[in-house]
Formats: C-alpha cells, sequence, structure tokens
C-alpha cells in the first residue's frame, strides 16, 4: 500500500530501554492486546497526563529541615546543660504538628489522582 492511501502516514520513533520495553510487554498482556501499534497509539492519544505540582512537597521539606535543626540545636543545649525549656518543646510540637498538617494534605491531594 501507498504511503498516501494509508489513513494513518506518519510514522513516529522513539527509543525505550529493555526494561521498559518489558514493561510495554507486561502492561499488554494485562489488557490481552499483542498489536504493540494499537497499543501505543491508544496510550499516547487516551492515556492519562499527569503532572504534579511539587511546590507543598518541597514546603513540606523546607519545614521538616527547619525542625530537625531546632531539634538538634535543643539536643546539643539539653546535652550541654542537662536542661530543656518548655517554650522550646512548644515550638517543636508546633512545627510538627505544621509538618502532619502538610503530609496530609499531600497524601489526601495524591489520592484523587
Amino acid at each position: 500500500m501507498k504511503e498516501k492511501n494509508r489513513v494513518r502516514n506518519v510514522q513516529l520513533h522513539f527509543m525505550v530501554s529493555p526494561e521498559e520495553r518489558k514493561q510495554i510487554e507486561e502492561n499488554m498482556k494485562l489488557l490481552s492486546t499483542e498489536n504493540l501499534g494499537a497499543y501505543l497509539r491508544k496510550m499516547a492519544l487516551d492515556g492519562y497526563l499527569i503532572h504534579l505540582d511539587l511546590s507543598e512537597v518541597r514546603e513540606m521539606i523546607r519545614l521538616l529541615r527547619n525542625a530537625t535543626n531546632n531539634l538538634n540545636q535543643i539536643a546539643k543545649v539539653a546535652n550541654a546543660t542537662g536542661n530543656i525549656y518548655g517554650g522550646e518543646i512548644k515550638t517543636m510540637q508546633e512545627r510538627y504538628e505544621l509538618l502532619w498538617r502538610s503530609a496530609r494534605k499531600i497524601l489526601s491531594e495524591l489520592s484523587k489522582i
């Protein structure tokens, strides 16, 4: 059949690793299809497009670093003086609560995908 008579006359070419090829074949088996072209075309046209906004994850990591730094400073003081101040503990509790809220929000958003 001549190229001009084909409905699909534009060829796409891309490379995959052996592991990626194996995963594609496993996914095809799950769908009981053997036609690679049809499978790839269907996935490219109708597959899920997922864009993750990771700004909340980055913010949570920043908060975690701050909380960890504060905990290290409290541990240093406690080891040097043998005392821990209630205000420091309260601050740490508030920061960890903020971290937990961030984590719950992120997990909630991810569960919607």
